[in-house]
């Protein structure tokens, strides 16, 4: 299919800069994502089905697992073996039937996938943007200590002391858990305004994703969350034909490339794809008018993480110039018509090869 479409790398955010899933997404979504700034905490609130309020600062949370060297925690394991999801719930129903309150501080937390979950701490009175302004206490690496949560202006750091005794309390009801016996939190945020995808490119957009934060992401900018049974490629594949004729776009998101770029697993990586690659022709049996296949963001195997690496880019259309690439690789899409280009472009190529873009000027 290569050969017949257009191939490119796109660039996230900008030259050399390694971006998070939030930013590479508002990017290939349209948004700049230096200027829509959008934190973590409040895309997994979203994703696991919470509504922040104005009055709520919103923290995506791992479990993860600490050892005690004289009293002081260290990580071993930032995701805690990435416990099950079932396992998930129980260590939150633990934690949210004995801490529901600090003080006037309301707690709701709720689970997501494996480790990660989402926390809205539920304040008397709207915040501040300047809420948000408190580091994560993972510290990103293993061998070293959680971080400890700190403001950067004096109203942060008042709500940094609650989220201090947040994680002081947790880490006493899950001190005896063999594997998930600390928290780790990151992207303290407050829910923003933005435009909506629907209010920006008049399409009516639904997103098939599995894991929460993806469906945060597209509930952030209006798309319609599918609700659907099972968890795998071919479960994604049977809903979009389902919902084909309801909406004008899809945003369907597979997860495992990244999850095996981040454990290094190589093998893994390589059979995710070729299980994408052998569902293709069902996709492409719907007849789409446009087809795009590309990733928010590299995630090497070598390096183990995201990474700064412009993102292969493929756009299969009946308008495309084509036959400059043989595959599906970085390498081959760098010969392509598309070139490199900022993600923010993406969605006006799109439009441009459905034909539904004005001509420009006289």
């Amino acid at each position: 299919m290569v050969k017949k479409s257009a191939t490119g790398l796109h660039l996230p955010v900008d030259y050399g800069i390694t971006p998070g899933s939030g930013p590479g997404h508002l990017g290939i979504f349209g948004y700049e994502p230096q200027q829509v700034i959008i934190g973590r905490g409040v895309i997994e609130a979203l994703g696991v089905g919470l509504d922040p309020q104005a009055t709520d600062l919103a923290i995506r949370g791992n479990f993860a697992t600490v050892k005690y060297e004289n009293g002081t925690p260290v990580v071993i394991d930032r995701r805690a073996g990435r416990i099950s999801t079932e396992e998930n719930r129980r260590l939150v129903e633990i934690i949210s039937s004995h801490l529901k309150k600090i003080g006037e501080v309301q707690i709701i937390i709720k689970s997501g996938m494996e480790h990660r979950f989402a926390v809205l701490l539920r304040f008397p009175e709207s915040l501040p943007l300047e809420a948000e302004k408190i580091n994560d206490t993972d510290p990103q690496v293993t061998g070293r200590p959680p971080l400890e949560p700190r403001g950067q202006t004096e109203v942060a750091e008042k709500i940094a002391q609650v989220v201090k005794e947040f994680v002081k309390r947790t880490a006493e009801l899950l001190k005896n858990e063999p594997k998930a016996n600390y928290i780790l939190l990151r992207g303290f945020s407050i829910k923003p305004k933005i435009e909506s995808f629907e209010e920006r490119y008049g399409l009516r957009a639904s997103c098939i994703a599995v894991y929460p934060m993806y469906k945060g992401l597209a509930s952030l900018v209006g798309m319609k969350v599918v609700s659907f049974e099972g968890e795998t490629l071919k479960d994604e594949i049977e809903v979009l034909k389902r919902e084909w004729k309801h909406f004008d776009f899809f945003f369907m998101h597979i997860k495992n490339t990244d999850s095996y770029g981040e454990d290094g697993n190589w093998e893994g990586k390589v059979k995710v794809i070729e299980e994408f690659d052998a569902c293709l022709p069902e996709l492409l049996n719907l007849q789409p008018s446009v087809l795009c296949i590309t990733g928010d963001h590299s995630t090497p195997c070598i390096l183990r993480t995201h990474s700064w690496h412009p993102v292969p880019t493929l756009i299969y259309s009946p308008f495309v110039l084509g036959n400059t690439s043989q595959r599906f690789t970085e390498r081959e899409c760098l010969k392509g018509e598309l070139g490199i280009f900022y993600s923010v472009k993406l969605m006006p190529l799109l439009l441009a090869h459905a034909g539904v873009l004005k001509k420009f000027g006289a």
